[in-house]
């Protein structure tokens, strides 16, 4: 310190700013034109991808977003969902799976930007959109519209959100990853309905955000009439057609579906990967300059946060990273390849503005030229035939429904239609249940009878604080959603001769507005109706026994995730609304205006018996336990699962209920609703415009049968799993699986592009060396240990089961076990020089099926 003093002080200044400067980060200037983001004066090409942090877990971020950085993204986008952040009003939540800053600062760690989506509002197939429950009842109060008690709200959880990320230093104006904001959601979907008060609403909310003055730009998603200074975005399959309100703000995609949600009942739906590539493609050539993939990774619907209703536990969404956190090939390796071809545009792009070219019907080209930099898309939207056209003097051949990215105007580096990515197959490897033996070693098998302890819950209202009023109430109004559960109670008399009797028999209607029914005559099952993802509602008619004197009824109605979208989506209700009659040959008795009691909620919720930690008399551990039996509870213990392969619980045998592991929910299971027998394809054509319902799977077959259990909720040695089954299962039948891939493949043609990192900077002359199959194994430190099928001719097939054509040359395996065997990832030349010609004058393929080990 002596030798600094002896310094002019001008320079001890200096060097005082630089220490406090070390320690900073710095400040970065987020703006916008008519062409794009511009961040630190510098015009941008984006790409995002959505990952919602409570659909996964803290210890699964940092893979998660090491896989977007690595795919090619630069900023992750996420909703911020109000109902975890203040489950009670005024009391806050940031921990855990809702841990919002750790989680923006894990994408900051991987190098990304972040689009924090505040809302409050999120859709997101979430329950309730994202509100919580307690909004529904603050006197006075409409959702969304222009109403002082929702703003007032609205304005306090916004506050809330942005005052953290502040705290926390991460809006790009503090030197943090966050450069764009969004307030409401899809507004315009449904503005019409609410009238002059919505658009005052918007207006509103714009201001409001603005004034909060986080130094970023906001943005309106699906709002035309969004106000200046906001942005207003797209969002849908695709997006190159749209063009933004004001000419001064950029074209920008917030929502890119890369797949759709899951419903209980419903078949999986998938988007083909090239029809996805295509659509990015497109939207880029057409003068976009950001585009978010809705989701990049979907992941889980833990506990009861699934909305909808009926939405799955699943949310998979056929994203290009699944739900349990591994990417899918092709989807994640060939959207990897489209954004590396974007990114060699990208100077061509910021420079100038798109120019439109005609290159025949159906085709045409977007040349981006200003200078020596030149960067052009060629187009063929025909969704049946390809085309060749011309473009500059030469000839290019477009496959039906692609595009081809030129980043020198002169040599295509990928089309969307011809991937070179590798395939993987993949298997849930079934490990049965893997139980603790009373010597504490581990036996993996099916659970032994003694292995489950049980406990019955009962039928009907055994709560003191149970309510009875005349007429039936409405669900939600009633339970505020603090169980999906609600039980209506009511008695009769009986003297033998009433009109709605035949004999003891008599006929019990029961009118819901959904979403579940069970009912119960005298504490015996008599009958249960769903509704569905169309239609909640229920109306059932059960033949029920009825006895002379005293007769009780209970019913039994269960929430499957509430509504989240739509105009005045909150006032939907659930419940039995009626009529409830007895109906007989000779009259009817409406008991909708009875006495009925209410109980909220079961009482094992209120025994914490999902908490292994609380010990309770209501188990039993008899050498048998009952099955197929409504409304019972079973715990288990069972030891995790060897390795780091993720894990899912085969729900087969079971009925409908919540599963519970250490205490942790891991969500609704359902495994006997079953998709309808029509309506999927064998292999979905990507060609023509996508839709929710063009490519499905698994007709016929359970909606979800496996259920994703995180790593983070297991410990070593000794796990607890609790159950309660609604409609009756027997626990011995599920089992645990680990997901594993069995098979890497590949198939590129001598048409394909070559490898995109073999090209160089599109500054330099692009040098074609042409098309190549690579193959990686999925895991550090496997290697390929064999070639399982190998084709150099006109193979057909998928990874798993391909099959030699007319034309096969002899040295394929040879050659592919010689690149192959024995290295982590093999690079094999796709050339009759390399194979020979088994069939000249016809395009060839090669394929290679490998084992990594």
């Amino acid at each position: 310190m002596a030798a600094v003093g002896r310094l002019p002080s001008a320079v001890v200044a200096l060097l005082l700013a630089l220490l406090c400067l070390a320690g900073t980060s710095v400040a970065t200037n987020v703006t916008y034109d008519h062409r794009a983001l511009v961040i630190d004066g510098v015009r941008r090409v984006l790409v995002s991808g959505s990952i919602h942090y409570p659909r996964s877990t803290p210890d699964m971020w940092p893979g998660l977003m090491q896989k977007a950085k690595d795919g090619g993204l630069d900023m992750v986008e996420t909703y911020v969902f109000w109902d975890v952040h203040e489950p009670v009003r005024g009391q806050y939540d940031f921990e855990g799976r809702n841990d919002l800053v750790r989680f923006v600062k894990a994408a900051a760690d991987a190098g990304l930007y972040v689009h924090l989506r505040i809302g409050p509002y999120v859709c997101a197939e979430w329950n309730y959109g994202g509100f919580p429950l307690w909004l529904h009842f603050i006197p006075g109060i409409k959702f969304r519209t222009d109403n002082e008690p929702f703003k007032t709200e609205m304005q306090r959880f916004t506050e809330k959100v942005v005052a953290t990320m502040k705290g926390a230093g991460l809006y790009a104006s503090q030197g943090g990853p966050i450069i764009l904001s969004q307030i409401e959601n899809e507004y315009g979907n449904i503005d019409a309905s609410y009238g002059a008060p919505g658009k005052s609403y918007i207006r509103w909310a714009a201001g409001m955000a603005v004034a909060l003055d986080t130094g970023v730009p906001w943005v309106m998603c699906q709002q035309a009439d969004t106000p200046a200074p906001l942005i207003n975005t797209c969002n849908g399959f695709y997006c190159d057609q749209f063009t933004p309100s004001l000419s001064s703000r950029p074209k920008l995609w917030t929502e890119n579906w890369s797949g759709w949600f899951l419903s209980f009942g419903g078949a999986v739906p998938y988007r083909p990967t090239e029809d996805l590539a295509f659509a990015v493609a497109r939207f880029y050539q057409r003068g976009g300059t950001l585009q978010n993939y809705y989701m990049y990774h979907g992941g889980t619907n833990f506990g009861r946060s699934s909305g909808g209703p009926f939405i799955s536990t699943s949310y998979d969404y056929d994203a290009p990273i699944d739900e349990y956190g591994l990417v899918r090939q092709p989807k994640w390796g060939h959207l990897r390849d489209v954004h590396k071809a974007i990114k060699m545009c990208e100077p061509a792009l910021i420079a100038t503005d798109p120019s439109y070219m005609s290159l025949g019907q159906n085709a045409e080209a977007h040349v981006y030229k200003a200078g020596s930099l030149c960067a052009a898309f060629l187009a063929n939207i025909d969704n049946q035939s390809d085309k060749t056209v011309t473009f500059n003097g030469k000839a290019y051949k477009l496959p039906a429904w692609s595009v081809s990215i030129l980043p020198d105007c002169k040599n295509v580096v990928l089309n969307t239609a011809q991937i070179n990515s590798q395939v993987a197959s993949t298997q849930m490897r079934n490990l049965g249940f893997s139980t603790q033996a009373s010597d504490g070693s581990s036996v993996e098998a099916e659970l032994a009878s003694s292995t489950w302890s049980y406990a019955v819950e009962p039928v009907g209202i055994t709560k003191e604080n149970a309510m009875t009023k005349p007429g039936l109430m409405e669900q939600i109004n009633t339970t505020a959603d603090a169980s999906d559960f609600l039980w209506y109670s009511t008695s009769i008399i009986v003297a033998g001769d009433e009109p709605y009797l035949n004999g003891s028999q008599s006929n019990l209607l029961v009118n819901s507005l959904g979403h579940v029914l069970q009912v119960f005559v005298n504490g015996k099952f008599a009958g249960s109706s769903k509704g569905s993802a169309t239609s909640s509602l229920i109306s059932l008619t059960t033949p029920v026994t009825l006895v002379p004197g005293k007769n009780k009824i209970d019913l039994l109605s269960a929430t499957v995730g509430l509504t989240n979208y739509g105009a005045f989506f909150d006032l939907v209700g659930a419940g039995i609304t009626g009529p409830v009659k007895l109906t007989g040959p000779k009259g009817t008795l409406d008991l909708s205006s009875a006495d009925w009691t209410y109980q909220i909620g079961l009482r094992g919720e209120d025994l914490h018996l999902y908490n292994p930690s609380e010990a309770s008399p209501e188990w039993v551990s008899d050498n048998s336990y009952p099955t197929n039996n409504p409304l019972t509870w079973y715990k288990s213990k069972f030891t995790t699962p060897a390795g780091d392969d993720p894990v899912a619980i085969d729900f087969t045998g079971m009925g409908k209920g919540e599963a519970w592991v250490n205490g942790q929910s891991i969500g609704r299971y359902w495994p006997t609703n079953i998709a309808p027998q029509s309506g999927c394809v064998n292999s979905c054509n990507y060609r023509g415009p996508y839709s929710a319902s063009k490519c499905q799977k698994k007709c016929g077959q359970p909606s979800q049968i496996l259920y994703h259990v995180p790593r983070s909720f297991l410990q070593p040695g000794s796990n607890d799993i609790v159950l309660f089954e609604q409609f009756g299962g027997d626990p011995s039948k599920i089992s645990f699986t680990t997901k594993q891939t069995e098979s890497v493949c590949a198939h590129v043609s001598e048409d394909h592009p070559d490898q995109i990192d073999s090209w160089i900077s599109p500054q330099q002359k692009l040098q074609r060396s042409g098309p190549a199959l690579r193959l990686e194994c999925p895991k550090e430190g496997q290697v390929i240990s064999s070639i399982k099928f190998a084709s150099f001719g006109t193979p057909s097939g998928t990874c798993g089961s391909y099959s030699h054509g007319e034309c096969s040359s002899s040295q394929a395996l040879a050659v592919a076990q010689e690149a192959c065997v024995g290295v982590s990832s093999c690079s094999v030349p796709v050339s009759a020089k390399n194979f020979g010609d088994p069939c000249r004058g016809v395009t060839k393929s090669l394929v290679v099926e490998a084992a990594c080990s």
